[in-house]
């Protein structure tokens, strides 16, 4: 099997360029060629020889994504992109301009296992993992598309990063490279539907990236009967292991709470939420529930999302109600999800 040669660091192709018998400034040229310029065929390398670029064919691959669609919002000008694999999987990507920056929330995998009851990718099943390579060329790929740089990155698309952490962990030092895409990583999120040991892991590898926990409830009560990896790391479990992640790491934790009507949206839960978190440093992040067409899931009223902040804050805890985006292309949270490429 050829090796994937974007999902290398430069030290890793220096080590291989040598021991084909190439110097070790081709390593730079290659790496510069991949992770600066995006390319998808070593045929665009210009300034490597033909018989080099030959012999890489032979040896490597490169792994990219295609735009198959791209849709845009008539409401706030995000940008969904619908992506095409090597091996014919689909992943789904969304661009967000904002005052500091542009932002993409990119897929770690094509669907996810994780069974969330009010995500749509959850209903379209789990295929593989994403490798290092496929995320970063999600970067490439919408850079080139919108003509606009990339300066801050959320895994928050399809998939849950933390079950492919060693291919997330490589994505993050690839894209943190100052001869590549040269994003700090403290421009890079991590979302997690809550699995306490990838938490610890990614505080001690990756202290300067932040974690995002999608909580959406401060009880096992509630949680287990919308997200079934509650009952393999309830939320005591797992606040214990947040609170682990910011000793660690001295950095703030965000944990999302979209607010469903009826379920988890009343006074006395966000004082529960309020005195769970009361010695985390931490920001919560309120999240109008999106609707994915799935029955028994509605979005709280704007009274009660403004009520239930307001009451985290006067018990001491920093919350805001994020901004709905891309909703009229579901491209907001919880909407993304695999699509076949025949449905286009």
């Amino acid at each position: 099997m050829k090796t994937d040669i974007k999902s290398l660091t430069r030290d890793e192709l220096e080590s291989y360029f040598v021991a084909l018998n190439h110097p070790k400034y081709r390593a730079q040229q290659v790496f510069s060629w991949l992770h600066k310029v995006g390319v998808k065929s070593f045929s665009d390398m210009s300034n490597l020889p033909i018989a080099l670029r030959e012999e890489f064919e032979k040896n490597f691959q490169i792994k990219s994504c295609f735009v198959e669609r791209f849709q845009t919002s008539k409401a706030d000008g995000t940008v969904k992109y619908l992506f095409s694999l090597h091996d014919g999987g689909t992943i789904e990507a969304v661009l967000m301009t904002y005052k500091h920056g542009n932002s993409l929330c990119i897929s770690g995998q094509v669907g996810c296992n994780r069974a969330c009851t009010f995500c749509a990718t959850a209903k379209t099943g789990f295929l593989r993992d994403l490798s290092a390579s496929e995320m970063l060329s999600q970067i490439h790929e919408a850079q080139a598309q919108s003509g606009k740089r990339i300066s801050n990155v959320v895994l928050m698309g399809m998939g849950e990063p933390l079950d492919n952490l060693e291919n997330v962990l490589r994505f993050i030092d690839l894209a943190n490279d100052e001869q590549g895409l040269n994003i700090s990583k403290r421009n890079i999120a991590v979302s997690t539907c809550g699995l306490v040991p990838g938490i610890l892991q990614l505080a001690k590898t990756a202290p300067q990236v932040t974690l995002s926990v999608s909580l959406h409830a401060p009880n096992d009560n509630i949680r287990k009967k919308i997200m079934p990896v509650n009952r393999f790391y309830p939320v005591h479990e797992l606040i214990d292991a947040c609170r682990k992640h910011v000793e660690i790491t001295g950095r703030r934790i965000t944990f999302e709470y979209a607010l469903f009507k009826g379920l988890n949206d009343n006074k006395s839960l966000a004082i529960e939420l309020a005195d769970l978190l009361k010695d985390i440093k931490c920001h919560v992040n309120l999240i109008p529930a999106n609707p994915i067409g799935i029955d028994g899931f509605k979005r709280s009223d704007s009274k009660t999302v403004k009520e239930f902040a307001k009451i985290l804050r006067e018990n001491g805890i920093n919350a805001t109600v994020r901004r709905t985006l891309g909703e009229d292309i579901d491209a907001s949270c919880g909407q993304l999800k695999r699509r076949a490429l025949e449905d286009l």
